[in-house]
């Protein structure tokens, strides 16, 4: 194994008084095929998109492998400045609470592609996609390609209003190999790895393949209940003349209880470790009766009473707890792809995939009580009906989907066409359950069965075509500009099976969505760069997000008027490298135009559906700098620092032009204004260590800016040791610790888990987890 070094991280403020907090995103060179690897020079580590006409960098798998094993590959490019990342676990992988921002556009504003496949939005409420931590186990990512401002022109996604994040897998290693490893830490959690890849079957230049399975426990780090995942991952490349045969099909299942969203006031009253009264059943059906005794607004919090009913366990409220809720998620992927140099100059690409899934949010509602006769899990009638019943919202996706693409080089020119095209039928439901009232009878880790009840039902039909072309012209040794342009369009249509009739059809599309971008090098330490893109994002088929969520007069009246939302980027920037340091600046400037804001009705536990506000364009600036210091033997650093300035441009107003909400110069809701991260590093080649430090700026979390949280800083530790050069059977082996938040900070990491509101006073923050360690053991064989 060669000689290591890895990124460790102090504070932003170290690296600004060495003058080198300055550098958009940082990225980090693809490693090759075989097990995960260490950087083993600075060059290894961070790349700052070199040749590129746009702000792009890329993280690897020596990154995330420094993270706590079955971190989202999401958690590690945090890292790159424009990078907002927050979640109420350690590891990033809890959906409902998961949330990217860049440059102040949200995660379904974003695009996502593994190996080229559509993620979709990764929505926690699924209709186009899936999470990356569902697509593809972390540890078999091999790279993360981060274009903050605008993605390349075939990339496909129809929600890229914003940037991209493109996933790579690891491929299969050409010689034979089985990595294990195994991680224990805190909350009881386990986490076991098992790869074997049978290296190249036939002699040289032949078949190959791999396959991976972890099983991945833990216990939640606060209240009860358990985050669980098991996944598998098959990948196999098969040469065919020139060219090759590439495949993978990844199967996931998660289970995962909720943590309790909380508003501000719950937090400030009950505590950062107030949660759902899941171990104790009485409890919440005591509070439910009381409820539904004296029903009507008695939550403080929600500006209603004075919350002096009698509930029991804490409770001020029938919404301070409920007694239980989870995410439960059986997803397969599969995808193969075909590439061929048909001449020198002649490229073709094509990949055809399939993604099925079948998912329930639960939740125990206390605002629905279970009627006598009800059936339970068996199908038996509940002769002692709980005051309480069990709400889901289901997910059922089966998508097919093509994307191709060609490339022809002509002298200085080369040329690149392509296409992607998906079908998507998605089904939606919002059914209940029943529950007796002696005990609780469903497990929350279980598919519920017979239903008492359907509110609602809808099947979404979502038609995706996007074509693109643009030329690559090397007009001179050092100076190349690219344009081009892509054509998109995607239509939505509903059927109603039961409920509100939403019965419908709504179409975005555009035809020419340009993309112009330059690059030159001044010389071969110093590039500059700059480019301009226009996008469009489709409308979201879903009865809990985009138009369709709106009542059914609401969509009526939307279906015609509205437009879909778009956006206009000028970005510029230079990279440089400067003896032992390198880095890169970037300023950028976006104007998004029919901006759709969901404003959500009532508690999160109704489901009353979201009532949509256009308010018209979004102004952001700002300024983007990272760089990297190999300043001794054996050290290093990094730095990065972000700076965005968001305000919305208009106010709400409604179809008789009266003021709804006073929106214009109010600041974008979940958007820092200011991000920072250090970080340094020592490695000589066995014992290695980092130090990371990151600060989130304050944040709003209403359209009206009348709530807001604090910023915060959150250190972690990474810390190990490998066994190399031994003649025993320790040789080889890697053991790691890793300690997040490190020093407990308390602070509020998600902020939109219950959707947004125009004022103050809604539960839709989630606390980060407090101080977590971690120990893993790692080797190949």
């Amino acid at each position: 194994m060669s000689n290591h070094r890895l990124l460790m991280g102090v504070s932003a403020l170290a690296f600004s008084l060495a003058g080198l907090a300055f550098a958009p995103s940082a990225a980090f060179a693809q490693t090759g095929t075989d097990a995960p690897q260490t950087p083993s020079s600075l060059d290894d580590v961070l790349v700052f998109g070199q040749g590129q006409s746009r702000q792009q960098a890329s993280v690897t798998e020596a990154i995330i492998a420094m993270e706590a094993p079955g971190t989202s590959p999401l958690k590690a490019i945090e890292r790159l400045p424009g990078v907002s990342f927050q979640s109420a676990d350690a590891f990033g992988n809890y959906e409902w609470s998961a949330r990217l921002v860049l440059r102040s556009f949200n995660q379904n504003q974003l695009g996502f592609t593994l190996d080229g496949v559509p993620l979709g939005d990764m929505s926690y409420g699924n209709h186009n996609g899936l999470h990356i931590s569902r697509a593809t186990i972390s540890e078999n990512v091999a790279r993360v390609d981060v274009a903050q401002g605008s993605g390349a022109l075939g990339t496909a996604s129809s929600s890229n209003l914003g940037g991209t994040i493109q996933f790579v897998s690891r491929r299969p290693t050409e010689n034979f190999g089985v990595d294990l490893a195994g991680t224990y830490g805190s909350e009881n959690t386990s986490r076991g790895l098992v790869r074997i890849d049978t290296g190249s079957l036939f002699g040289d230049d032949s078949l190959r393949a791999s396959l991976t399975y972890v099983d991945h426990q833990a216990d939640k780090w606060k209240g009860f209940g358990e985050q669980n995942q098991k996944q598998l991952n098959l990948n196999a490349v098969l040469p065919v003349g020139r060219g090759e045969l590439y495949g993978f099909y990844n199967t996931s299942e998660r289970r995962e209880n909720d943590y309790q969203d909380m508003s501000l006031e719950q937090i400030s009253r009950l505590g950062r470790n107030w949660d759902n009264n899941s171990d104790n059943y009485g409890n919440a059906v005591t509070n439910a009766d009381i409820y539904q005794a004296n029903p009507g607004g008695d939550c403080p919090q929600l500006g209603g009473g004075s919350g002096t009913n009698a509930y029991v366990g804490g409770a001020s409220c029938i919404d301070d707890a409920y007694f239980n809720a989870a995410g439960l998620r059986d997803d397969t992927l599969a995808a193969l792809t075909f590439t061929y140099p048909v001449t020198d100059h002649l490229d073709i690409s094509l990949t055809g995939y399939a993604h099925k899934n079948e998912g329930q949010g639960l939740w125990w509602s206390p605002y629905v009580p279970t009627p006598a006769g009800a059936p339970d899990q068996t199908g038996t009638a509940i002769v002692n009906p709980s005051p309480i019943s069990v709400r889901t919202t289901e997910y059922d996706i089966d998508r097919r989907g093509i994307v191709g693409s060609a490339t022809l080089v002509v002298g200085m020119h080369t040329l690149e066409g392509g296409f992607w095209m998906e079908n998507n039928d998605f089904t939606q439901a919002r059914r209940f359950y029943g529950l007796d009232r002696v005990a609780n009878t469903r497990n929350s880790l279980d598919f519920l069965a017979n239903p008492f009840f359907t509110q609602w039902a809808y099947d979404f039909a979502t038609e995706t075509r996007h074509y693109y072309l643009q030329d690559t012209w090397t007009v001179t040794d050092a100076l190349t500009v690219n344009f081009g342009f892509k054509s998109l369009a995607v239509e939505n249509a509903a059927t109603t099976i039961t409920g509100a009739n939403k019965t419908g059809t709504i179409k975005a599309d555009d035809n020419f969505l340009p993309q112009i971008g330059v690059a030159f090098e001044v010389n071969e330490d110093h590039q500059l760069f700059a480019s301009y893109t226009e996008n469009m994002r489709a409308y979201e088929s879903s009865n809990t997000g985009g138009p369709f969520s709106a009542t059914a007069a609401g969509f009526a009246a939307l279906q015609n008027n509205l437009e879909p939302e778009s956006s206009k980027t000028i970005e510029a920037g230079w990279r440089f490298r400067m003896d032992q340091i390198q880095g890169s600046v970037a300023v950028y400037d976006v104007r998004f135009e029919n901006r759709l804001l969901g404003v959500a009705l009532g508690a999160p536990i109704l489901g009353l559906g979201n009532g949509i506000q256009n308010v018209g364009a979004v102004q952001s600036r700002g300024f983007e700098a990272a760089a990297i210091w190999s300043f001794a033997q054996n050290w290093s650093a990094y730095g990065s620092f972000s700076y965005n300035d968001s305000t919305y441009q208009d106010d709400v107003l409604d179809g008789a032009g009266v003021l709804v909400a006073a929106t214009a110069g109010k600041t974008v809701l979940n958007t820092p204004e200011t991000l920072a991260r250090g970080e340094v590093a020592y490695d000589d080649g066995h014992l290695y260590a980092t130090l990371a430090g990151a600060f989130t700026g304050s944040r709003f979390s209403s359209y009206l800016n009348d709530e807001s949280v604090d910023s915060y800083t959150v250190f972690e530790l990474t810390a190990g040791y490998r066994f190399l050069d031994r003649a025993d059977w320790l040789d080889g082996t890697i053991v790691q610790l890793n300690v997040t938040n490190l020093f407990d900070e308390d602070y509020i990491s998600t902020v939109g888990s219950g959707g947004f509101q125009n004022t103050a006073g809604r539960q839709t923050f989630l606390p980060g987890a407090p101080r977590q360690a971690f120990v893993t053991l790692r080797r190949r064989f």
